[in-house]
């Protein structure tokens, strides 16, 4: 294992450190626990990407796991029965247990949304011994709460198979989510994800970081807006864009065939 980032230790249950120039790698350390998610990683997992999100060293992100079982079994159950939300009706008035509730949901909604608010792109490295995914809350009488419902149906064109599984718990394949276009790749073991990952992010840190976080922010906007509200997003960005050096360097390096080299953002 890479040694860890001194800068990011104060996180215990990630092991953080980089396997190549402007490449972070964050790995979620509970292996013995098949990586589930204690209240404080939820928290950790949001500063995690906010300190990420502004740090100059880095460009592009990794996101794995430690181990060999699997990326994460998902909510630490024995964690989280210790939390009222999940305690069901305790006397209180339910207009106040309410409102108490969903400030908890929407805090947790917040941190891992901070994955997609980060400026840097980031790669996620999923593994597993044999199913790799399940949606599993409507087995412990929720509906998936976290962002799962809201954007799986736009990643994923058929509805029906995004209800299926969510409906059912039901696990699925590595194959299967490369079918539905959930995943991008699929490899035959953990190591060969994990080298791949890395070899995608040595490619993207390569790069200016003025394009690729034009290109995340442009992207993730686009999800939400109409074709005309995103064409004008992406006018207005590069309005001052263009304006970089980097353009003129990238054109000349391309003229070349040299190696451009881009300042830290």
């Amino acid at each position: 294992m890479l040694a860890p980032l001194q800068a990011y230790s104060q996180y215990p249950d990630y092991h953080i450190s980089s396997p190549g120039d402007a490449v972070i790698q964050i790995l979620i350390n509970r292996p013995e626990s098949y990586n589930t998610f204690t209240e404080r990683m939820w928290k950790d997992l949001g500063s995690i990407f906010r300190q990420v999100s502004h740090d100059a060293e880095y460009r592009v992100v990794i996101l794995s796991a430690t181990g060999t079982r699997g990326f994460s079994a998902g909510v630490d159950l024995h964690d989280a029965s210790n939390v009222d939300a999940f305690r069901g009706l305790t006397g209180e008035d339910p207009a106040r247990s309410a409102a108490r509730i969903r400030r908890y949901i929407t805090e947790f909604q917040a941190q891992l949304s901070e994955i997609e608010r980060c400026e840097k792109p980031v790669i996620c490295a999923l593994f597993a011994t044999s199913y790799v995914f399940a949606i599993k809350e409507i087995d412990i009488a929720i509906a998936a709460d976290l962002g799962t419902l809201t954007r799986l149906p736009k990643l994923i064109g058929c509805s029906s198979w995004v209800k299926s599984v969510c409906l059912t718990g039901m696990p699925f394949t590595a194959a299967q989510a490369l079918d539905q276009g959930f995943v991008s790749e699929a490899y035959p073991s953990k190591d060969e994800c994990i080298k791949s990952a890395q070899a995608l992010a040595r490619v993207i840190a390569s790069k200016t970081p003025l394009a690729t976080t034009g290109v995340k922010a442009i992207t993730n906007q686009a999800q939400d807006q109409t074709v005309a509200q995103s064409l004008h997003y992406t006018a207005v960005w590069n309005a001052s864009a263009l304006q970089s050096e980097d353009v003129s360097k990238a054109i000349s390096a391309f003229k070349t065939k040299s190696k451009p080299e881009f300042a830290k953002l």
